[in-house]
């Protein structure tokens, strides 16, 4: 069994490469249960939560060979850690043979999260964001904001990146580190204004801003909100009613979590308004953008299956 760590991933894997990766996964046919989540009681600091999440190739599926994979995506979410300066969710994703079970690989969850994560985001892009896309919102400074600016830039003409985030000076970091010839990059105190003037906006889980309203939508903006274990609402209930709303997975294992979640609640959407999920799109059996002019919005809920795809592709081409 190998161990592979943060610093063999970063060097051996790129954008493109695990943007096609999840197409290939959103086409395969991947078994996903629920995942299993159990809250850790901590009498002297904030609970801890422990979450695990299993997929595998389903081998029931029409003319499916008997080889594959398995996995499993554990993770812990441990708020106390922020003042450590660790990471508040860590993990490690085990990757199993699909034929024998036997264990094939440990994998850094977090990195893997990151990378999968914004692949999904981009594959997205590519079926519902305009081919002429130029400017690009990043609303958020962590390190999932990052690895979200690149890999939109990997699909689209992008031109121009304008970061934004609740911590101006992170802000600014980021915006510095995003830099790259042929792309001007700069950070903004102006969230409306930026919202207006984009082509992509993309979310991370950090964002912290006020939830961007659908009147600040210019005709022809794609909106990416990748999930977020977090409580924070990033736009308002009637973004997901005035766009062209699409998902990664129509009907999830967990549930549409998140914003989604309580928009269904609310009642301002249902899930008959979802056009179309990555797996329709990645199969060609929907469309996505239909019109220059369309605000389109995608929506990840997350899923184990992309768990499983990343990692398949990061043990195979390490």
């Amino acid at each position: 069994m190998r161990i592979i760590g943060a610093a063999e991933i970063e060097a051996a894997i790129a954008h493109r490469g695990m943007i096609e990766a999840m197409r290939q996964g959103f086409r395969s046919a991947i078994a996903v249960p629920a995942t299993c989540n159990f809250d850790v009681s901590r009498p002297d600091q904030p609970h801890s939560a422990i979450a695990i999440a299993p997929a595998w190739t389903d081998f029931s599926a029409r003319g499916h060979s008997q080889h594959g994979y398995q996995g499993v995506m554990m993770q812990t979410r441990t708020p106390a850690n922020a003042e450590a300066g660790m990471p508040v969710e860590i993990g490690l994703f085990v990757l199993l043979s699909g034929q024998t079970g036997a264990p094939l690989a440990m994998i850094d969850g977090r990195v893997l999260f990151q990378w999968r994560t914004a692949a999904v985001s981009a594959l997205a892009s590519q079926y519902l964001s305009r081919g002429d896309a130029s400017r690009l919102l990043v609303l958020g400074s962590d390190a999932q904001a990052a690895y979200l600016a690149r890999a939109h830039a990997a699909v689209r003409p992008i031109s121009e990146i304008l970061v934004w985030g609740d911590a101006p000076d992170a802000a600014d970091k980021l915006a510095h580190a995003l830099r790259q010839p042929g792309i001007h990059v700069s950070a903004t105190r102006d969230l409306e204004g930026a919202v207006r003037g984009a082509h992509v906006i993309t979310c991370s889980a950090s964002a912290g801003h006020e939830p961007i309203r659908a009147d600040w939508l210019s005709p022809g903006t794609h909106l990416d909100l990748p999930g977020t274990l977090s409580e924070t609402r990033r736009v308002k209930a009637t973004v997901f009613h005035e766009a062209r709303l699409f998902v990664d997975r129509r009907d999830p294992a967990d549930g549409h979590g998140q914003e989604l979640g309580l928009a269904i609640e609310a009642g301002t959407v249902t899930k008959g308004d979802i056009a179309a999920d990555l797996c329709e799109l990645a199969r060609g059996e929907k469309s996505g953008r239909r019109f220059h002019d369309q605000t389109t919005l995608f929506f990840a809920n997350g899923s184990a299956a992309e768990d499983l795809a990343g990692a398949v592709h990061i043990f195979t081409q390490l």
